[in-house]
């Protein structure tokens, strides 16, 4: 049985520079992509695509249902086979416009990539997302340990995230130039930052607690008195190790030098949420908890738009639509809100279309 078809290849190949060049798709997108084509065509022991037929789809798709993840042993969720036949759908509607293959395929037979209505709305439909309170991001900081400049910064670093937002990607490759402790504010600069679509932008510290900003200002301190390290030396540098005496592998202190990844920064998170006796939340969670702060701070349309900004967003709906969600415990709070408005009397109609015209303008305002 081959193991890959050269035709294939090529064709493939240029697809995925596609996505990169053209569409400026990020590595780890063209990388799903890449894997989907590659369990089809193990699928359909790497036939040439020119011979794609819609029936290879259908079987492509039975299949898929009885597969197990590798990660849990489980079928496959609705949400990995919806992602994974998008990016088939997508790439045989591009092929079916490619020369050598116009008169192969039909457009139409990429629809074949495609769950019932059902299954998709099972695979898109949005379940809340769970995320730390303020609260317990500050238990988790008082529980840190301190004797070691690598506990020290771990410390530093779930500060940081949740005094900025910033995501642990960009975090990794942040340097100490990028944050100005005067003007208590981090440039998320595109050029040596790794930030999301590769946007440059400023983040001005989120009023999380006086405490959170003082561990971030007394690392960026330690780091550039203690230490004397440069502007282009790394905000959070990766952990030095040495063998030991015993000849195993032993943490020895930090060394001038980036991570590599943003994997050993989920790991300080699990370990210290560990720590806390709560359960673990990922960087990412965090910037549910700001959002969900804003939501009860930002009085004006205005003041949401510059927290949105904040986290990144150039659009107010990008952040009511990917982080917006109503925490359970909140909307139990406002229900029973309602119904002790209820008890009290009907409420004044000039003040009731007032608020509603408020949080229209939160919506609305600015796109």
């Amino acid at each position: 049985m081959p193991i890959h078809n050269p035709n294939n290849e090529r064709i493939k190949r240029q697809y995925l520079t596609f996505l990169k060049e053209a569409k400026r798709h990020s590595e780890s997108t063209v990388d799903d992509v890449a894997s989907a084509l590659a369990a089809f065509e193990e699928d359909t022991k790497h036939r040439d695509f020119r011979a794609f037929r819609h029936e290879q789809a259908v079987a492509f798709k039975r299949h898929l249902a009885e597969r197990q993840s590798q990660k849990t042993g489980a079928k496959l969720s609705k949400a990995t086979m919806h992602a994974t036949l998008a990016h088939l759908r997508r790439f045989f509607q591009w092929l079916a416009g490619q020369p050598g293959y116009k008169s192969k395929l039909q457009y139409s037979d990429a629809e074949y990539f495609s769950l019932s209505e059902k299954e998709t709305r099972v695979a898109t439909a949005r379940r809340p997302t769970q995320f730390p309170t303020i609260e317990q991001v500050k238990r988790v900081l008082s529980c840190m340990p301190t004797s070691t400049d690598v506990q020290r910064r771990d410390r530093a670093l779930v500060a940081f995230i949740l005094l900025t937002g910033a995501r642990d990607s960009a975090v990794a490759s942040m340097r100490l130039k990028h944050v100005d402790l005067n003007a208590r504010s981090v440039w998320q600069d595109a050029r040596e930052v790794q930030t999301k679509f590769s946007k440059s932008f400023t983040t001005y510290f989120f009023p999380v607690g006086d405490e959170v900003r003082q561990i971030v200002e007394e690392w960026v301190q330690e780091l550039r008195e203690a230490k004397l390290w440069g502007n282009d030396d790394p905000l959070f540098p990766a952990t030095a190790v040495a063998p030991g005496p015993d000849r195993h592998f032993e943490v020895t202190g930090l060394k001038r030098e980036h991570w590599s990844s943003a994997a050993p920064i989920r790991g300080v998170f699990r370990s210290a949420f560990e720590a806390a006796g709560l359960p673990y939340f990922n960087p990412h969670s965090l910037r549910n908890t700001l959002v969900q702060l804003g939501q009860q701070r930002c009085q004006t349309a205005e003041a949401f738009k510059a927290w949105s900004q904040n986290l990144g967003h150039e659009e107010v709906l990008t952040t009511l639509y990917s982080y917006g969600h109503v925490a359970p415990q909140r909307q139990r709070e406002i229900i029973q809100d309602l119904v002790n408005a209820r008890r009290t009397g009907p409420q004044d109609p000039e003040a009731f279309a007032a608020e509603v015209a408020r949080h229209l303008g939160r919506w609305s305002a600015n796109g």
